[in-house]
This record gives structure tokens, sequence and C-alpha cells, in this order.
């Protein structure tokens, strides 16, 4: 990542009031928790220490402060082994504090979507994920461009609004 762009951290630290990221893959680069899930291995939510990592302990401070964080993931359906295994590991997500929701592609029909993932900060700063074709983060971009703020937040607010809530959304 360019050393311009500042980190997530110091985004959700400098973020007063929401923070939103929208998802659009159904796949991303594996990882060896993603891999551990394939084999079997199954998380021990009750032994929070055993799962609750730093990315965790960062939203959930970030929620103290006051802040919003919302994540909407489209998915194309039957649903992937990866989003199957992100459905599983979101229990942290909303432990930590964060709102998700899901929405099936086929509902996201007529909603003018982004060509990438993304973070908006306050409604005023976006971190722009860009991926290969393998799902690895090639890089991210920040902008501030009021015409592609005002695309990615209306295309997340769209999207938030058809979406259900995780708990309601049954892989």
């Amino acid at each position: 990542m360019p050393s311009s762009v500042p980190s997530f951290a110091e985004l959700l630290g400098q973020c007063r009031t929401s923070a939103v990221h929208l998802e659009l893959r159904d796949s991303y680069a594996t990882t060896e928790r993603f891999d551990a899930w394939q084999r079997g291995e199954r998380v021990n939510w009750a032994d929070r220490q055993s799962w609750w990592h730093p990315y965790d302990q960062l939203i959930a401070d970030t929620v103290a402060r006051g802040v919003t964080i919302r994540r909407v993931r489209i998915v194309s359906e039957p649903v992937s082994a990866y989003i199957r295994w992100e459905h599983y590991v979101t229990h942290a997500n909303v432990t930590a504090g964060e709102q998700v929701r899901w929405l099936p592609r086929r509902l996201a029909g007529g909603i003018a979507l982004p060509a990438n993932d993304f973070w908006a900060f306050d409604g005023g700063l976006l971190r722009v994920h860009h991926f290969s074709g393998d799902g690895a983060v090639v890089e991210d971009e920040i902008t501030e461009d009021p015409a592609t703020l005002a695309l990615c937040v209306a295309a997340f607010e769209s999207v938030w609004e058809r979406a259900v809530p995780h708990e309601a959304y049954k892989i």
C-alpha cells in the first residue's frame, strides 16, 4: 500500500460519526483462518480470547466513541465457500459492534454500484480497495471527490435499505 494512504486504524481514529463498508466480491484472497475453516476447524465463540483480534478491538473502541459502523455485503446465491465462511466469522464483527447486513445480488438490480469495495468515513472520505483477480488487495486509494463520494454513499444506503440483518440471513 502506498505510504500516502493512511492506515485503516488512522482513518477510523479520525472518524467522528459513521464508517460504512460495502463489499461486492464473492471471494477474496485466502487466509490461514479461511483455510482452517475449510479443514473443518471451528471457532470456540465461548473463548473470546482465542478469536478476539486487534481489528475487533479497534471496532469496539471506535463504536464506544459513538461512531456507528455498518457493513453490507452483496452476495451471489448460492453463496461461495468464502462467503459461507465470512457469514460464520461475522459473529466477531457483530460482537465488536458492527452492524452487518447481507443482500443477495439478484436483489441489487437497479442500484448504481461502484466497481470496487470501499469504506466511507463520515460521508466525506473514501478508502477504495483495488483487488487482483484472485482477491488480493493490490492497492487502496483515498479520495474526497464529490461525485465518487455521492455515488458510493448513495449505493451503500440503497443496498443497506434492501439488505437483511446478519441474524436474519440464513446460509
